[in-house]
């Protein structure tokens, strides 16, 4: 059992209280998932508790960390840079117990998460590895640990179909109490059973935590529910406020009119109305106490707010793409033969496939043709931000392209619409969490003027109560989108055409 009692979390670049007073009990059984915004301290909150040296540089943290001296296994959401570098034989050797599991029992494991059983033996680096691939194998450690507690920062991020299935079901069936953040709906809605929402209000600076016994999706009904209820009877109780105002605006008018007229001949009823004026006073002061314990209007965490202009467009019968592959290799390896795909007008389409298959890989192939092209205007979102993001830089300079006054203005403003504060806007874009980092990524290409999309998993880092926003943003983009994704929302809702990378080619499935 993990325990959590009035823990309270503080940046110290900022002096900003990411968390305030949060308690909660985590039990056997629990599926408990954080919810929350990017940059609300989600991904800090699980680094505190399994390791308080991870955030010790950028937070200062007060409260009770109860663990019991239990085992806990983490799964962060980057790997390590030091475990980047290894290969895959020396990142499974650091877990001692892998010395002295069988064959038979690696084997087992490996059916389990769908990989080869050799890739624990592989010398092949971690860093380049797949996404998916990465994931499964920070997921095999753990399993071997036999974990008391496990906390998994974002374990659906590039999974394929298949493996997400089994996290789905591991999530589901084991007994292991876990404490994880997801971006993916639905497998919020089909795993948890216990919510934490973190949210930051008031622009920032007001912080609040909700933890509910619950599903997901009863979680986000009730909240809605509540939210419209106490909204209704708080702007009612303010409308009754205004109509006994003006009743008191109009009495105290007529009494002072009378006050202003009666002759001096008639001390008697100008004591009777000073009288009055009094016990007016007396009631609207009376009022003004009981309006103090109205119903408060409930305040939310705002939507992210961004679109693409209109210069996003692409005509019908315009040929974006018609490409041909015969070979497509890594490392020497032939993943794929005969890839052809051709896209007109503003087609989106999504590729998936198993990991390792060479999606991302070939999505920078389809990228670097297209850039090619001057009748078309290309953005890119790669699956490592990093490709592109100077992580040294702001995200003002980042954005900015002339450094002058007017533009770095609309730059904040924009900044703003995607819900960074003043200070997220000057922090290093390395001090940024993976949403912020994606965020900005987005403004950049709804700045640029761009009527084709590339994207690699580009709701992965989105949090639940923004991706609906991204989503909508992206189905009703004018041009045309090229991506790599597992997200079913997206799939559903953004999607024309799915096609599967397999051996022997693109294959179009049904949507």
């Amino acid at each position: 059992m993990l325990q959590i009692k009035n823990l309270t979390i503080t940046h110290i670049k900022d002096n900003r209280i990411l968390l305030e007073k949060l308690s909660f009990t985590l039990n056997a059984g629990d599926k408990m998932a954080v919810i929350g915004e990017e940059g609300n301290g989600k991904s800090t909150l699980l680094k505190l508790i399994y390791d308080e040296t991870l955030v010790e540089d950028y937070i200062e943290y007060s409260g009770e960390i109860i663990k019991n001296n239990m085992v806990i296994g983490y799964l962060a959401q980057e790997l390590p840079d030091e475990e980047k570098h290894m290969g895959v034989y020396e990142f499974m050797c650091q877990l001692s117990v892998f010395y002295d599991t069988t064959p038979k029992e690696l084997a087992s494991l490996a059916n389990t998460l769908k990989v080869p059983v050799d890739i624990f033996y592989s010398e092949q680096c971690m860093g380049n590895l797949s996404g998916g691939e990465k994931i499964k194998l920070q997921l095999a450690r753990l399993m071997l640990n036999s974990a008391d507690i496990l906390l998994l920062d974002e374990p659906s991020n590039d999974l394929d179909m298949e493996t997400l299935y089994w996290l789905e079901k591991f999530i589901i069936d084991t007994e292991v109490p876990i404490l994880y953040i997801s971006h993916d709906e639905v497998l919020l809605e089909n795993t948890a059973n216990a919510i934490i929402h973190i949210e930051q209000i008031k622009r920032k600076m007001q912080t609040r935590a909700t933890v509910m016994k619950s599903s997901y999706r009863e979680y986000v009904d009730d909240r809605v529910r509540s939210f419209a209820h106490h909204e209704q009877m708080a702007r009612k109780e303010r409308s009754e406020y205004a109509k006994q105002q003006e009743k008191f605006r109009q009495i105290q008018q007529k009494v002072e009119h009378r006050q202003n007229t009666i002759s001096r001949q008639a001390p008697h009823e100008g004591r009777l109305l000073k009288k009055s004026m009094h016990r007016i006073k007396a009631y609207e002061a009376r009022f003004e106490k009981e309006f103090e314990n109205m119903t408060e209007i409930p305040e939310t965490e705002d939507a992210i707010f961004v679109k693409f202009g209109e210069k996003a467009y692409v005509p019908n019968g315009k040929a974006v793409l018609d490409y041909s592959l015969d070979r497509l290799v890594i490392n020497d390896k032939i993943l794929a033969k005969d890839i052809k795909l051709r896209i007109q007008g503003a087609e989106k389409i999504c590729i998936i496939g198993k990991n390792g298959c060479g999606k991302t890989t070939l999505l920078k192939k389809i990228a670097t043709e297209l850039y090619k092209r001057s009748d078309i205007k290309v953005a890119y979102m790669p699956q490592n931000y990093e490709e592109l993001l100077d992580m040294n830089a702001t995200p003002v300079d980042f954005l900015s392209e002339t450094g002058d006054k007017d533009e770095i203005s609309k730059i904040r403003t924009y900044l703003g619409s995607m819900k960074y504060t003043p200070d997220e806007m000057l922090h290093k874009i390395s001090d940024l969490s993976g949403g912020q980092k994606a965020k900005l990524l987005l403004l950049k290409m709804s700045m640029s003027g761009c009527n084709v999309l590339i994207l690699d998993e580009p709701t992965r880092n989105f949090s639940p109560l923004s991706n609906p926003v991204i989503r909508n943003m992206l189905k009703n983009f004018g041009g045309a989108i090229i991506s790599v994704s597992h997200d079913r929302r997206y799939i559903e809702e953004v999607v024309d055409r799915v096609l599967e990378l397999k051996e022997d080619g693109l294959w179009e499935i049904n949507n």
